[in-house]
């Protein structure tokens, strides 16, 4: 286990790394991602967050991103298949976890294994997704200001429809 101290006495434990070389690939890469988004916030004390972060950081170069790596650019393609399979299932559940891997999936793309083509187009299909609607939430931010600019006369009908239009677009 790795011990942090917090300023009032208490401590928060983490497992250590080599314990993780024990676990499926994927599974650093999940537990990063849960700590980070579920835990940090609940950290008052900015020393620990940023101690706790580095070592994240750690896991993250040390276990989590080389061992996908390796099975990712390996030669077995039955081994490559069950990684995107748990990624694919990964993926499901929540796309942000998948982002410190995607640059190594546009890899596979080269691979001519008609399972591995399949998962690949789901999870990119996925990214796709996410990208979108991360983007019409911020267009939908930018309409709500701008109409209220628009109903207490800060811009014209024209700019207003205008933003509208490009909002609708997107929105599809």
């Amino acid at each position: 286990m790795r011990v942090f101290q917090k300023r009032d006495g208490s401590i928060v434990q983490i497992i250590d790394k080599e314990k993780m070389e024990d676990w499926p690939i994927e599974l650093p890469l999940i537990f990063i991602e849960y700590i980070r988004n579920n835990q940090l916030k609940s950290y008052d004390d900015n020393k620990l967050r940023k101690e706790v972060e580095s070592y994240l950081d750690e896991i993250l170069n040390d276990i989590a991103i080389p061992r996908l790596i390796n099975v990712l650019d390996g030669d077995n393609q039955d081994q490559i298949l069950e990684a995107l399979t748990r990624l694919e299932e990964l993926s499901k559940k929540n796309i942000e976890q998948m982002e410190p891997i995607k640059p190594y999936l546009s890899k596979l793309e080269s691979i001519r294994n008609k399972d591995i083509e399949k998962l690949l187009s789901v999870i990119s299909d996925r990214f796709v997704k996410e990208e979108n609607r991360k983007l019409i939430a911020e267009k939908r931010k930018l309409m709500q200001l701008k109409e209220k600019e628009f109903l207490d006369g800060k811009i014209s009908g024209e700019d207003y429809a205008k933003i509208r239009k490009e909002y609708l677009l997107l929105r599809g």
